[in-house]
This record gives C-alpha cells, structure tokens and sequence, in this order.
C-alpha cells in the first residue's frame, strides 16, 4: 500500500515517521515544492530503517505528483504554520490556494486515494477540498477531531494524575480555539466517569486548556506543533489501511447529521478501507447541541470566505 504525504515540513515529516515506523505501509512518498527538500526528508527517514526496523520504503518529490500514481491515501500538510498570536482562520487565503491546487494533483494521479487534510484552517480546507475534487463524503477527511481528542486526553489524565492509556474522551466541533467541544460528560478513566474524581471546576479548566492546546504549543515553540499532529494522522492513516473500524472524531461533510448541512465539522466517525465507513450520531446534551450548532455558525462564516 502506498501512502503519499504532500508537505515535508515539520508536521508532514512527522507523519511520514510515524507511518514508516508502524511498518504497515510498502511506501510513503512526500512531496514539496521546494527543490529536493523532500528527497532530503526522505534519504534522511530512510538511514533510521535499520535502526527503527521498519521496512516501508520512502521516497521523496519535488512536485512530481507521476511518483504519487495509485496511493491508497494522500494526506495534506502543505501551507503556511500558525505563528503566535494568528489564529487558524486567518491562513485561509495563502492556504486555500494551495490545498485546491494540491487535491486536483493527488486525485489525477489517484482517483481512489482516501485524502486526510491536515491544513489549517482545517474544517475549510477539508470542505474546499470537497468541493475541488468532488469526491464522495467518504473519501475525504478532516485531522482536527483526532488532535484533539490525544490533547483532551493528556490534559484530562494530567489533571487525574493517571496514564494517558486510563483514559477516554473526545472532542466533536470545529478544529479552533473557541470552536471544539471537550465532551467532559462522556469522558471516563477506565471505564469509570472523570466526574467521579474531579470538580465541575477541574473539569472546565481541562476544557479550557485543551481548546487552547494549539495556540498554546505555538506560543511556546514559535510554530505550530508537529508530533502529535503526526501521530494523530499516523493513527487515521492506519486505520484505513489496516480496515480497524476504529472510531475517531473526524471533520467530515454532513448532509443532515447532527442536524447540520454544507459543512466539514468534527464528529465520531468509524474508519476502514472506504475512508469514513459510518458517521456515529451520539446523544448530546442541549448545552453540546448549542454548542456544536455555534461552532458550525463559526465554520460556516469562515467558508464563505472561500472563493469557490
């Protein structure tokens, strides 16, 4: 199976790590504009082979969408990181410009291809990839949720003073600071609820502080992160590939789910060889419900800056 990754930066070559090294992959091209800097990445994963044990092969392209010809998944990194003090919306002009011109390239080369955007701001790429491909809704996407969810997890198991592996919880809504949905009220350590041994009080300021993981990461290294956004879309990649039938929170296109249309926001989703196999519609509260239809008032105000 054949993974390409468009982007060699930071988050993309993370990606590209974290899928060569689960070895579930043959090969994972990476692919940049700039002139063999992802041929470097790429040379550069490849001597950790014999190191790491994996066998996948990476190669990397300058532009030559020809090597990334019949991947079963693509993945968009490519555009510009967030810089301290912006937020994910304001990328949307230099950003939407390339992650339409990327998706046309992937799916002229492979018109199966899943395709996972990972480019900020998230919910709108992942839409306008939709609408440049016209893809079915399966095929295409969105990281955010699954970033997320890993954040809302170290934060909740930082608060309980537990392993990260004790606990669960999700995060639904749109991928920004003001627009996700910590579901703190299905959030469980070991099957057992997290408002069994933390405060209401404790509970919002896990919220609060994983709503802000982004922001948070970029004030503190100048750019935005890089490993968990790698790992995040490792574990969807896959996921696919290996048809788990995992649930993820996802950004993905609704046609009535939620009771929402016309927009990529973040919901469970169960994934497998065709991308998204199903949308998982949970019961929320009224307070959720007003919460996810005002981040979908959030999302869909910035897709109408989109000029497609």
């Amino acid at each position: 199976m054949k993974v390409t990754v468009v982007g060699a930066g930071a988050v993309g070559a993370s990606c590209a790590e974290y899928i060569a090294i689960k070895n579930f992959a043959s090969e994972v091209v990476i692919v940049d504009i700039k002139e063999n800097y992802a041929e470097g990445k790429a040379m550069d994963l490849m001597q950790t082979a014999s190191l790491n044990g994996f066998d996948t092969k990476i190669t990397g392209s300058t532009n030559d969408y020809e090597k990334t010809a019949n991947s079963s998944i693509a993945v968009i990194t490519s555009g510009i990181p967030r810089k301290p003090g912006m937020t994910r919306e304001e990328l949307i002009g230099i950003n939407a410009g390339i992650v339409k011109t990327v998706s046309e390239n992937i799916i002229k080369h492979s018109p199966n291809a899943i395709i996972i955007v990972v480019s900020n701001p998230m919910d709108t790429m992942t839409y306008l990839a939709h609408k440049a491909t016209g893809l079915p809704k399966n095929q295409i996407i969105g990281m955010g949720g699954a970033l997320d969810s890993a954040r809302f997890k170290y934060r909740l198991s930082e608060a309980l003073e537990a392993p990260a592996s004790d606990v669960d919880g999700m995060v639904i809504g749109g991928h920004s600071d003001t627009g996700m949905i910590p579901l703190t009220r299905l959030a469980t350590r070991n099957s057992v609820p997290v408002s069994e041994f933390l405060s209401n009080e404790k509970l919002e300021e896990v919220a609060k502080a994983t709503m802000v993981g982004g922001a948070t990461l970029t004030g503190m290294l100048g750019t935005s992160a890089w490993y968990a956004p790698g790992a995040a879309v490792s574990a969807m990649v896959q996921a696919i590939a290996c048809d788990t039938k995992k649930i993820f929170p996802c950004s993905t296109l609704l046609d009535g789910e939620y009771g929402l249309n016309d927009l990529c926001i973040g919901v469970p989703v169960v994934l497998g060889k065709n991308g998204i196999e199903k949308i998982v519609e949970i019961a929320l509260s009224d307070a959720e419900k007003d919460k996810l239809a005002n981040s979908a008032a959030a999302v869909k105000k910035t897709n109408s800056l989109l000029e497609i």
